[in-house]
């Protein structure tokens, strides 16, 4: 049993020593490490050259301001160059997928004797969320990820992390907790499953809890779309890509902030505890390899993610065609359900439809907006759908979906309001189970689970009423 005047005396020592006393050990100790292979160590030609290169650009990447600054403006760019280049390849495979073969199958599988409910249900609820999920998911991932790669595989991100660090530790969260939250963007249950590289088991649950307030995959599609939608026609057409792209950029850093407060929160009162210190060594800078990193980010990445959506929109495109036709004294299940919660999303500035989409898309983030445009036109505004199937989708997605949303009463408020919700709300049921198998612990389970839709219906209440306040 250990001495509990020792114990005390050495906590009094380290106080006064300060926090930083770790840092400063090991600072020290790469410095003579330093210091020793400079003596003996011999650079010549362009092993000298690339480390004085590697060595400037640390001090740039690495600088408390410039570094960042060239992480907004690196994201910035690299969402400018998907929203400019999703748009034309997405109204191409909306119109193949939508506009010309679903037409084709449903009168195929009407002739050839198929009864209706079976014809809904697989052509007009499966396969049309399985088409609108690929036509506009498939090209801003197939852009944004081969870029995001390239950063990874140049060895920028974990530049990232080093420049998080400091953050995380005045917050009282683990350094590491940087390095879970950048994998938090690719897939919020892999940045969970990553939380096991932090030893202590305060600083992990922290990280865990609030690794859903990274953006991953599936969101990240969503976002540029309501953001090309609903913030770029509030601005000149000539800053649109630009605005679309830092709009995007703010979320995500509002994402990052958020996670910063509710670490804080978190580490002093709840899980109440000191920052622990650790070791990070940046990797050396390399080209991209092109080939890998296109086989990386498009097979492993994009196609997989995009399978995944597919695997969870066709069954949800079912529901939401079973929930919008199965009707209690005249009136569909999903029209009961929206217009009872209506009311009460009027005041977080959304409608009992994206609420609804909400819930159905529990399983993936990736169908939020395909279930929201199902949704509108099979309960909101079924004129929509016109004399045939055939006219459903006759100009490019991206208008089509605009029309869509308004007949469904969407505005900017709605629009702001759905990419808040979608940054804050519940983690899909892929990663509350990874939750529940980390922490094996229901308890914190649910608060991973309900404290981020909490802060959700609060961010999005506060908005709608400053909105409502200011526009009168």
């Amino acid at each position: 049993m250990p001495n509990k005047n020792l114990i005390e005396e050495v906590n009094k020592i380290r106080l006064t020593l300060g926090q930083n006393i770790y840092d400063e050990v090991t600072a020290s100790i790469y410095k003579k490490a330093g210091e020793v292979a400079k003596e003996v160590v011999t650079h010549k030609g362009e092993d000298s050259g690339k480390q004085k290169l590697d060595y400037w650009l640390d001090k740039l990447v690495t600088n408390k301001f410039s570094g960042f600054l060239i992480m907004f403006l690196l994201l910035a760019a690299v969402l400018w160059i998907t929203v400019i280049g999703a748009n034309y390849p997405s109204d191409l495979l909306s119109n193949l997928l939508v506009d010309r073969l679903h037409p084709f199958l449903k009168n195929a599988a009407l002739q050839i004797g198929a009864p209706s409910w079976l014809v809904g249900s697989l052509i007009d609820g499966g396969y049309l969320a399985m088409a609108w999920v690929v036509s506009v998911m498939l090209p801003p991932m197939a852009i944004f990820f081969p870029m995001f790669t390239l950063l990874e595989d140049f060895g920028y991100l974990p530049r990232v992390a080093f420049n998080m660090d400091a953050l995380f530790k005045r917050v009282g969260a683990h350094g590491k907790q940087a390095l879970t939250m950048t994998m938090g963007f690719g897939c919020n249950a892999a940045g969970v499953v990553a939380t096991k590289i932090i030893d202590s088991p305060r600083e992990r649950l922290i990280a865990i809890i609030t690794n859903n307030f990274s953006l991953c995959n599936g969101r990240w599609p969503t976002q540029i779309l309501l953001s090309t939608l609903f913030i770029a026609p509030l601005v000149p057409s000539y800053v649109a890509g630009a605005i679309t792209a830092a709009a995007v950029v703010f979320v995500a850093i509002l994402g990052i902030a958020f996670s910063l407060i509710v670490s804080w929160g978190l580490s002093n009162s709840a899980l109440k505890g000191q920052a622990s210190a650790f070791s990070l060594e940046l990797p050396p800078y390399r080209p991209p390899k092109i080939l890998q990193t296109l086989y990386t980010s498009l097979i492993d990445r994009t196609l997989i993610v995009l399978w995944r959506a597919v695997i969870f929109a066709f069954p949800a495109g079912i529901l939401i065609w079973i929930v919008s036709n199965v009707t209690i004294e005249g009136e569909s299940l999903a029209a009961i359900f929206i217009h009872w919660i209506n009311p009460t999303a009027l005041f977080f500035g959304m409608n009992g439809v994206i609420i609804l989409a909400f819930i159905i898309a529990i399983p993936a983030n990736e169908i939020v907006i395909p279930t929201i445009l199902m949704l509108t036109i099979l309960v909101a505004s079924p004129q929509y759908l016109g004399a045939s199937a055939g006219t459903l989708l006759e100009v490019n997605s991206v208008n089509t979906t605009l029309n869509i949303l308004k007949l469904g009463g969407w505005t900017a408020l709605t629009g702001i309001n759905v990419m808040l919700f979608s940054l804050f709300h519940n983690p899909c049921s892929t990663t509350i189970y990874t939750i529940y198998k980390e922490t094996k612990s229901f308890k914190w389970t649910s608060v991973a689970t309900l404290l981020p839709l909490i802060i959700g219906l609060l961010v999005t209440f506060i908005v709608t009423q400053f909105w409502l306040l200011f526009s009168v």
